[in-house]
């Protein structure tokens, strides 16, 4: 901003200001109105909920990138430099849900068929005695 006056750097901040502030208020709107407690009844999807949400995320924390760190005044390989390991880290996360998500599957799986052969290997047979042998 070195090449603006003060007046047209207070101009330039107070516009990004109330961009994001506009941005935020749609935020708290749309979650409020997709839970239904503006409209009664009216609820969206998850997946509708969180896409929404992530995007105007992504879009807030870009102009907060581009405009007050001053990322569009920068070179481009000093750009790319910060921007890389940001999408990297995110993707990172991205990858950890997913594989947690995986490993949680399995445990619940190998716990079902754990629960199920204890259950085969302890039934009561209409005599009442215990049937002793494991289900192939």
């Amino acid at each position: 901003m070195g090449h603006m006056t003060h007046e047209e750097s207070v101009k330039s901040a107070t516009f990004w200001i109330i961009v994001l502030a506009v941005i935020t208020i749609c935020e708290v709107l749309f979650a409020l109105l997709g839970k239904g407690y503006i409209i009664e009844g009216l609820e969206f999807p998850v997946w509708v909920m969180a896409g929404v949400m992530i995007l105007m995320s992504l879009v807030k924390a870009y102009l907060i990138v581009y405009e007050f760190m001053h990322m569009k005044y920068e070179v481009p390989g000093m750009v790319k430099s910060v921007l890389l390991p940001t999408l990297l880290l995110v993707w990172a996360v991205i990858a950890f849900f997913w594989e947690g998500a995986d490993w949680n599957k399995r445990r619940t799986l190998i716990e079902n068929k754990n629960k199920q052969t204890i259950e085969t290997f302890i039934t009561p047979t209409p005599t009442g005695e215990l049937m002793k042998e494991i289900e192939q």
